[in-house]
């Protein structure tokens, strides 16, 4: 019997209902896990009009780093599955992966000055090379830790909720760190604001990034007895054990169809808006404000602001939609809302009405706010069907796999959207003279681009198959199978 229209609250039984304490706690690695991407992404800014580097080096710089997750990511996730220490088996490395992601992300940008633009490129490949090592360990068992905090639909759904609404705090402040690190006020210039507001963020992610690992509990930590352990008296035979049982998960996991279709919804819906999120700070720049970076970096952290507040707002309403229409429906809802925003904001572009643009902001919301509610959820779903059919549980190659695609994706789009803001003509050396086509262009690619992405991607999750019932029915057989955990 379908569980929808039913309360949320008579749904969930007690045991497995999240504690609050470590709900929030959970939530605080969104934050830093959110903060640490966004920063990273506002403050390349700085590469390109604080230091004079070509938009495109900039975009290959931004992608390069994140193809190394290719291959860290799903071993990180590996490792985390197989590891057995009386720490569990996700939290020794969310404490030790937040300490290092932050210390590394506030030397990252040190970036002395007068020197050229090979110099940059390769200071700040090899520091963003070590900065997403660091990262790695500390988001891919993160992220898996919440695949697996309860067994349940919906809980599931709330817990990425809180998760998502409490990382939206991150969608705050970052919008505003162009204009701090280019206020006069606090630093001399954006190069040296960068590196002040580097420290400041490392030092909150290392510090808040480890509250996870000390107040969450791991359901599943000694589960799985009959797992092999990472650790053997024959260390070259348990390596080629290892190296055998992580090709074969692997293949497993990039093979299960369910799966495949979220990652490449998400691919598109977000991936989609990574291509073309420079192109509203230099539509904002150039074209609203013919050049004025002040006035722009303002309606930048005001843009930001709303969204980030509105997102807020989302977030508990997906969850709400979720719990009675499913996953699936309020996938479509939300997605189906934020192509409305897009087609919006282009005509809310104006530079004789600056703010109109901030119309169109919350129905863009939406999109990411619901996305990322709805996909952890489904995941933890598609880890219990997985689960039934070869009896292991996997989160974090799941989690890992998923954040790899989507990784992969910025990579790809970071390192086009350089290519494409120059196929549009822009010269930084014009200032606020750019060209009439130029404008266009850059008003065009930040619209049209995310409708198209976000159109294929409902299209695609149409056919995702595991609604409410099944997902219950899914637990049912599990538990029948290997008792209550």
């Amino acid at each position: 019997m379908s569980t929808i229209g039913i309360p949320a609250g008579e749904q969930t039984a007690p045991e497995d209902r999240i504690s609050i304490p470590q709900r929030l706690a959970y939530g605080l690695g969104a934050l830093v896990n959110n903060l640490l991407g966004a920063a990273i992404g506002v403050m390349a800014i700085v590469l390109n009009l604080g230091l004079g580097m070509n938009p495109a080096v900039v975009g290959l710089l931004m992608a390069l780093p994140r193809l190394t997750d290719a291959l860290t990511d799903p071993i990180m996730g590996f490792v985390s599955d197989q590891s057995k220490t009386r720490w569990g088996r996700r939290r020794p490395f969310i404490f030790v992966g937040a300490i290092a992601a932050g210390l590394v992300f506030a030397l990252l940008w040190q970036l002395p000055e007068g020197h050229s633009q090979t110099f940059y490129f390769w200071f700040f490949l090899c520091g963003s090379i070590l900065f997403y090592l660091a990262y790695t360990v500390f988001a891919t068992p993160w992220v898996a830790l919440g695949y697996e905090m309860t067994p349940d639909y919906n809980e599931r759904t709330r817990l990425m909720g809180t998760a998502n609404f409490m990382g939206q705090i991150a969608w705050v402040l970052a919008p505003w760190f162009y204009w701090l690190m280019e206020n006069k006020r606090f630093f001399d210039d954006s190069v040296s604001g960068a590196r002040g507001l580097a420290i400041a963020v490392g030092v909150f992610a290392a510090l808040v990034g480890i509250v996870p690992a000390i107040v969450c509990r791991e359901r599943l930590g000694k589960a799985e007895a009959g797992q092999e352990s990472i650790v053997s008296k024959d260390r070259m035979e348990a390596v080629m054990r290892q190296v055998k049982a992580f090709l074969k998960g692997f293949l497993i996991t990039i093979r299960f169809r369910p799966f495949l279709k979220l990652c490449a919804a998400t691919f598109l819906v977000f991936n989609g808006f990574m291509l073309v999120s420079a192109f509203s700070s230099y539509v904002i720049i150039f074209y609203v404000y013919s050049g004025d970076q002040s006035a722009g970096s303002r309606l930048m952290g005001w843009n930001g602001t709303v969204s980030a507040i509105a997102t807020f707002m989302v977030i508990p309403l997906i969850t709400w939609i979720s719990t009675r229409t499913g996953k699936r429906t309020a996938f479509f809802i939300a997605i189906g809302i934020s192509i409305f925003g897009y087609a919006l904001k282009y005509f809310c572009y104006s530079q004789t009405t600056p703010m109109l643009l901030l119309v169109s902001t919350p129905f863009i919301a939406f999109g990411l706010g619901g996305l990322f509610t709805l996909m952890g959820s489904m995941i933890a779903d598609v880890c219990d069907f997985d689960e039934l059919e070869t009896g292991r549980r996997r989160e974090g190659m799941f989690g890992s796999i998923f954040w790899w695609v989507v990784k992969l994706g910025m990579a790809l789009a970071l390192a086009l959207s350089g290519v494409l803001l120059n196929a549009t003509g822009f010269d930084v050396e014009l200032g606020g003279d750019q060209a009439e086509r130029t404008l266009f262009l850059m008003r065009f690619f930040d619209v049209a681009i995310p409708i198209v992405a976000s159109a294929v991607a409902i299209w695609l999750v149409a056919s995702y198959t595991i609604t409410e019932d099944k997902a219950r029915a899914i637990r049912s057989q599990l538990e029948a199978r290997r008792g209550k955990i």
